[in-house]
């Protein structure tokens, strides 16, 4: 167990109060759940999902209660998801690429264009293919799927406007180090340039990378209308998150708890996904009004689309593309 993992066996359900007596699936009755993520508190994943999430589980009186641990304080992506694997996390927020280093085929739920916007997302997470991913990727690693949230379409930006594939030539786009993502910058025409989260403001103050794509909320949490000139909405991504839990945990509940976590997590998409929503159409609309950042609307999404499913149909293989596969014959 390192470092980051050793305090966190006393936050997870191994630690179920011995003042409870014994559940249906063998737990005690008294249980505190921990609750990850890498969002800042004022970030719609908190705010308006997981506190959200928890207020509604702590209200129920079923003998369990979630206490969330925000802004990376568990650890980074990768770390809390060995300890989500473990049992030493119980339930935390994770992005489809982030968990497709421990079950590739997963990673395509972020691939560009595989879905046509968040209907089509939630669509899909509805259908018996997405229910067949879900127990695939519990078997490959000791943790279940609860939900998707939405975590917003993905946009360019830009010291110049990107309304084609033909626009991205000769720019250094910051995109994020996993194989999924430096796949969506070679099938959209990118020149993919490694940057942590972190850096990207400074090294595009610096002149390191030209530009960088991310979701609204993002760019503007990272205050990168100081620093860009232009925001082309390519939607290029519909961005999903994805709630997970430690089967050593979800073993460890109660039925009656089993389902209160179900239902609580699947009711808290809809209100997660307006929140998500209402701050991506504010801040455009500020935009438009201030002229802070240049919102370049006439982007050529089918063009971007049309190279995206190309580059993918030729080069995913087995299970990764007949997931692919199917998301796209999904589309309304």
């Amino acid at each position: 167990m390192n470092t980051l993992t050793r305090p966190l066996v006393a936050l997870s359900t191994a630690t179920l109060l011995l003042a409870g007596c014994s559940g249906d699936n063998g737990s005690t009755t008294e249980v505190e759940l921990s609750f990850a993520h890498s969002y800042a508190t004022d970030h719609p994943h908190h705010r308006c999902g997981a506190q959200l999430v928890a207020d509604r589980i702590n209200e129920l009186d079923l003998g369990m209660t979630i206490d969330i641990f925000p802004n990376s304080q568990l650890g980074a992506d990768t770390d809390r998801f060995n300890s989500v694997s473990s049992g030493d996390i119980d339930l935390d927020i994770q992005g489809s690429s982030a968990l497709g280093a421990s079950y590739p085929p997963i990673g395509v739920l972020d691939t560009a264009y595989a879905f046509d916007g968040p209907d089509h997302l939630f669509e899909f997470f509805a259908s018996e293919a997405a229910t067949q991913l879900k127990e695939d990727f519990q078997e490959a690693t000791s943790a279940r799927v609860l939900s998707a949230w939405y975590f917003g379409m993905r946009h360019f930006t830009a010291n110049r406007p990107i309304r084609t594939p033909d626009d991205l030539s000769g720019l250094r786009m910051r995109f994020p180090d996993s194989p999924t993502y430096l796949a969506n910058a070679e099938a959209l025409g990118a020149s993919a340039t490694a940057v942590a989260f972190e850096e990207v403001f400074l090294s595009l103050q610096q002149g390191v990378i030209d530009g960088q794509e991310n979701p609204i909320p993002t760019i503007d949490s990272l205050n990168l209308p100081e620093v860009q000139s232009h925001v082309s909405l390519s939607g290029h991504q519909a961005g999903s998150q994805l709630i997970v839990v430690s089967e050593d945990t979800w073993n460890d509940l109660t039925t009656e708890q089993q389902e209160a976590l179900a239902d609580v997590v699947a009711e808290v998409q809809v209100e997660d996904r307006a929140c998500i929503e209402q701050a991506e159409q504010e801040l455009v609309d500020q935009w438009k009004e201030t002229g802070e950042i240049t919102v370049v609307e006439d982007v050529d999404r089918a063009s971007f689309a049309q190279r995206a499913e190309a580059y993918f149909t030729s080069t995913l293989t087995g299970e990764s593309l007949a997931l692919y596969q199917a998301i796209r014959a999904s589309a309304p």
